[in-house]
């Protein structure tokens, strides 16, 4: 009997099996999609870390890194053992000289002769081949004004070595990245001033060197990565949060949505026991009712959540190809996780509606449902949990920003989180009264019916809850590590491009030139004269530069110097700058000469910087001997400095591009941004599915309600416009209540992780983003009331009061 039951359910329900086979097929499709895109960043976010050691099957390296280093002679021996199964990284600093010049500070890393080992990326000329040969770093090479065919001689003495370069390469792993590259053969030469960081090695890695151990190249990657960033592993706290989100949000949407199906469904389970079905008969039934539906909306979500995930990733690789996510291999265990939470969801959720049934009398379930009141006892005992929760998440929060911890703070919002939710069927009818309040009659009607049942209609806006929080927190904390890093760093590279000309003045011209450059959003000329540093090889511009502000990312910071000073730049003079911070030395300008004790920065050329005062004590005819300018945020930094570059050689003058490092900047937070906005924006979408699929059934049940409204003059249009209100309503309600809530968090996250990790960060709200996310939901809200409002306004009067 019970089969016959199950079958005949399935074919009389089934528009409303739809609607929960949406939500559990939309669930498990989101935590796939989640899977892919994480994959994919974290595959873009290692490609550049971890290029080098792709093809390996161990990397090895110090055993405390960053403490201690390999031991050079060792690790060398090592590497040599295992032949053509092992390529080492690291790299020697070395002098060098081309055209008739000595080159600034030089490092000359190892090239492999196999492609399986080579991971620098050509971007003209060929590879070396053998002895004699060597490729040069792209942005080296502008800024040393080296181009293919070029001789270069490396070393000093009986170890100096000529080279010719044969191409240009891009080095897309900062901690491996070089000057220049010779093959492994040639860089032995050096073997003195080589320091090995690691060794990629295929097969068994025999043997390790003393302090050395061995790890997976995605292991390797992951702890440069977590080092690189502070020791803040931002990518795995990406990944624990989208993965919390991914599930929350499913169990909530499935929930709901079975919820409400089977509460539709109390009398007919009263009435299968009233004719003799037992407890168990009926539990069955439902169990399989639901395994049937999880399976195959688990199945299909499966399928759509891997095409969704992968046809993001082309889409972020096709808009932003300078921050390309990486190719994402197929996260089996997420795609088993996401088929198991629809499946073990829709069970559970479909079991809990029934079990309060089969546990009273089939008459008492016959009777009119009462939902559960604030002042009851069950209703008391859930407010005092909400307290309780509230009050510990606030506490461990609190723990969590005097600590630092980031598993507490994860924590703290959760239980925060859990909090409110618990909360909700209080909280949110109360919002949604408020804002009703200010609306038509259409809306007291809708208002009306979204806080009949609070229960419902907290629930509800829970999965659009979280969605917004998790969004409006995101963006903040987004906006506020951008901001803190872009200080940072604009504190080390004021000047994104400096042109320095210590053999002839920078022409007006010149100057018009430049600011004429595709790419160039600002430039000055800086006024100078060439002098004499007690201690450098060379004459050197010394500058002073009162308008540098214009141009410097550091609001013209570094170029304040006081009178008897003079800032060096670290960066450009390597090696040559001997004398020490707070040391005094000797700027002779001509017959003039003065005294000045020395400062030390880096980011602006191979200048000394000194005050007004100063420069008018060394010459009475400063002239401009520097260009300082400051990029746009379109500017492709190769392009740039290429067309710069062309410039400098009219006057003999020299290049330095440092934008380099706000483009690997720019690509990180990229890659984040677009995962964290993507994964984001799908929970967004699954909720507002939720509140369809609620909307959607609540019409079902309220079909002879609306035949009546009809029947006493409700128009079809206000009746879509009533149904229109009341979703609407939910999603203002949330997102509103998210945008708060995700502030706070966003602050929390501020205080634990970005300002231990960057001392000076100031928290930024990003209100034009926020806003956009308000308005995009309150629309979103309205699009998902349009199909169950017209299904609503479709059914005559006398059809809708003939329906049980």
């Amino acid at each position: 009997m019970m089969r016959t039951v199950l079958l005949a359910s399935l074919r009389a329900h089934i528009r409303r099996y739809v609607a929960a086979a949406i939500a559990v097929a939309v669930a498990v499709a989101f935590v796939v999609v989640v899977g892919v895109l994480t994959s994919g960043a974290h595959s873009g976010l290692l490609d550049g870390l971890g290029a080098p050691y792709r093809n390996a099957d161990h990397v090895v390296s110090a055993a405390r890194w960053p403490s201690n280093e390999l031991d050079p002679k060792a690790t060398i021996a090592y590497t040599e053992r295992h032949g053509e199964n092992a390529a080492a990284t690291g790299r020697a600093m070395l002098p060098a000289r081309a055209n008739g010049r000595r080159l600034s500070e030089t490092t000359v890393g190892p090239i492999a002769t196999s492609e399986d080992w080579r991971w620098q990326k050509l971007s003209s000329g060929h590879f070396p081949a053998g002895t004699g040969e060597a490729v040069a770093d792209v942005y080296f090479a502008l800024a040393e004004n080296i181009a293919a065919g070029d001789q270069v001689r490396i070393g000093e003495g009986a170890a100096a070595r000529d080279v010719r370069v044969v191409g240009l390469v891009e080095s897309p792993s900062p901690p491996a990245q070089a000057s220049m590259y010779v093959t492994w053969p040639q860089l032995l030469q050096w073997r003195d001033q080589l320091h090995v960081t690691a060794v990629a090695v295929r097969g068994e890695v025999g043997q390790l060197p003393e302090g050395a151990k061995a790890q997976s190249p995605d292991a390797f990657a992951a702890e440069r990565l977590t080092y690189v960033q502070n020791r803040v592993d931002s990518l795995s706290v990406m990944l624990l949060l989208f993965a919390g989100t991914a599930i929350f949000v499913s169990v909530l949407v499935i929930s709901n949505t079975f919820s409400i199906l089977f509460a539709q469904r109390l009398r007919d389970f009263a009435l299968l026991r009233c004719i003799g079905a037992t407890r168990r008969q009926v539990v069955r039934s439902v169990r399989r009712e639901a395994a049937v539906v999880g399976v195959l909306a688990s199945l299909t979500g499966t399928l759509v959540g891997i095409g969704l995930g992968y046809g993001l990733i082309v889409l972020i690789n096709a808009f932003t190809p300078a921050i390309p996510m990486g190719a994402a291999g197929v996260p089996t265990p997420w795609l088993l996780g996401g088929f198991a939470v629809g499946l073990v969801v829709a069970m559970v959720a479909s079991w809990l509606p029934t079990r309060r049934v089969v546990q009273v009398s089939p008459l008492a379930a016959l009777r009119p449902d009462a939902p559960v009141g604030v002042r009851t006892a069950t209703g008391l005992v859930r407010l005092a949990l909400a307290a309780i929760l509230l009050l510990t998440g606030l506490t461990l929060l609190g723990v969590a920003m005097a600590q630092g911890s980031t598993p507490v703070m994860v924590a703290g919002g959760g239980a925060v989180f859990a909090g409110v939710l618990i909360f909700g069927p209080v909280l949110v009818p109360r919002l949604v009264r408020i804002i009703g309040a200010l609306l038509g009659p259409a809306g007291r009607l809708a208002t009306k019916n979204a806080v009949r049942n609070p229960r419902r209609t907290a629930t509800t806006t829970a999965s659009l809850l979280v969605g917004v929080t998790l969004t409006t927190a995101v963006l903040t904390g987004m906006a506020t590590w951008r901001s803190s890093l872009d200080e940072q760093i604009g504190r080390d590279h004021p000047v994104d491009v400096a042109l320095t000309s210590p053999k002839e003045p920078a022409t007006t011209d010149l100057l018009v030139r430049v600011r004429h450059t595709p790419g160039v959003e600002q430039a000055i000329a800086v006024d100078g004269a060439v002098a004499r540093v007690a201690g450098l090889d060379k004459p050197i511009p010394v500058v002073a530069a009162p308008a540098a502000a214009q141009v410097a990312r550091d609001g013209g910071a570094f170029a304040r110097v006081e009178p008897g000073q003079i800032k060096m730049d670290s960066g450009a003079f390597g090696k040559n700058l001997s004398f020490r911070p707070g040391e005094r030395v000797t700027v002779r300008v001509g017959e003039r000469q003065a005294q000045l004790q020395v400062a030390v920065g880096t980011g602006w050329g191979p200048v000394g910087v000194v005050a007004p005062e100063t420069l008018a004590t060394l010459t009475d005819a400063a002239q401009p001997r520097a260009i300082w300018i400051r990029a746009s945020s379109q500017a492709d930094p190769a392009r740039l400095g290429i067309d710069l570059d062309e410039l400098a050689d009219s006057v003999g003058a020299t290049i330095q591009n440092g934008l380099r490092t706000w483009e690997s900047l720019d690509q990180q937070l990229g890659i984040y941004t677009w995962s964290a906005l993507g994964l984001l924006g799908i929970a967004v979408v699954i909720a507002l599915i939720g509140i369809a699929n609620t909307l959607g059934l609540s019409v079902l049940e309220r079909a002879r309600e609306h035949a009546m409204l009809r029947a006493l003059g409700l128009t079809r249009r206000q009746l879509r416009r009533m149904l229109a209100t009341e979703a609407v309503l939910l999603s203002v309600v949330a997102t509103l209540l998210g945008t708060m809530i995700g502030v706070g968090f966003a602050w929390v996250g501020y205080e634990t992780i970005v300002k231990r990790a960057l001392s000076d960060a100031v928290m930024q709200i990003p209100l034009p983003s926020i806003s956009a996310v308000v308005l995009i939901t309150a629309l979103a809200g309205l699009l998902a009331a349009v199909l169950p409002a017209r299904r609503a306004a479709r059914v005559t009067p006398a059809a809708g009061l003939s329906l049980e």
